[in-house]
């Protein structure tokens, strides 16, 4: 990475504020003044800006509480968008949703700029699954049930993949939906065939890693390490995906 990007991502500046900054010689790295602003980086130097050390992360991972009137979009003409939420908090970073949510379903969506890793998750061959919480305007039935374990096959004739409905016991108009594909409005297309309507739609979790309970409607945090690990397990963030 050039020195110029690493400092004007470590302090989310414009790269042409992070080059004065060098030419002026207020930027050091390995404890040596360097005024060259296409200093390549190996990521073992130590660098540091008016005496203060640098730290850049290479992609950003947030996990966001997407609420309802929100789209699944990094921009849009009409409505708010997910990255909206951020409130500039990110302002050198082009984000984006891995992965989508209709504009009244809720729950958690995966912002990032990493684009090779969100491919990965949200590719076929990967089979990350998605846990969702559904309501129906007509009850769980054991053929529906079934039905979702063999694959329901769409009205346009397009054939899902096995998935997982699991009956809430305390509530017949509710369940937990399992997901190992994206396809467009997928949850609401395959109860249609089973003359069923989604009244409530609500991601719980990515693979491995449950939407934070603490993150209210419209919410976001950084994701962890630890956390990645655990969304898709074998996949390694940083663009280190075939």
């Amino acid at each position: 990475m050039r020195l110029d990007k690493f400092v004007a991502q470590s302090l989310q500046l414009p790269r042409s504020a992070a080059r004065t900054l060098i030419t002026k010689g207020r930027v050091t790295v390995d404890g040596q003044v360097c005024k060259k602003a296409d200093t390549a980086l190996t990521g073992a130097e130590m660098v540091a800006a008016e005496g203060k050390p640098l730290t850049c992360q290479q992609f950003v991972y947030i996990m966001l509480n997407k609420p309802k009137g929100v789209v699944s979009a990094s921009t849009d003409r009409r409505d708010r968008t997910v990255v909206d939420l951020l409130e500039g908090a990110y302002p050198r970073r082009e984000l984006f949703p891995a992965g989508r949510l209709d504009k009244t379903s809720t729950g958690f969506v995966l912002l990032t700029d990493d684009g090779a890793f969100a491919h990965a998750i949200l590719s076929p061959r990967r089979h990350v699954p998605k846990t969702y919480r559904v309501e129906l305007d007509t009850p769980v039935t054991p053929a529906m049930v079934t039905a979702f374990a063999q694959g329901v096959t769409l009205a346009d004739g397009q054939a899902m993949k096995p998935a997982d409905l699991i009956p809430d016991p305390e509530n017949p108009l509710a369940a937990t939906v399992v997901l190992h594909q994206g396809v467009y409005h997928q949850i609401k297309r395959m109860f249609g065939v089973l003359d069923a309507g989604v009244n409530e739609l609500h991601r719980q979790a990515i693979g491995g890693l449950a939407l934070d309970p603490a993150l209210a409607p419209g919410q976001w945090r950084p994701i962890t390490e630890e956390e990645l690990a655990r969304l898709a397990p074998g996949l390694a963030p940083g663009g280190q995906n075939a």
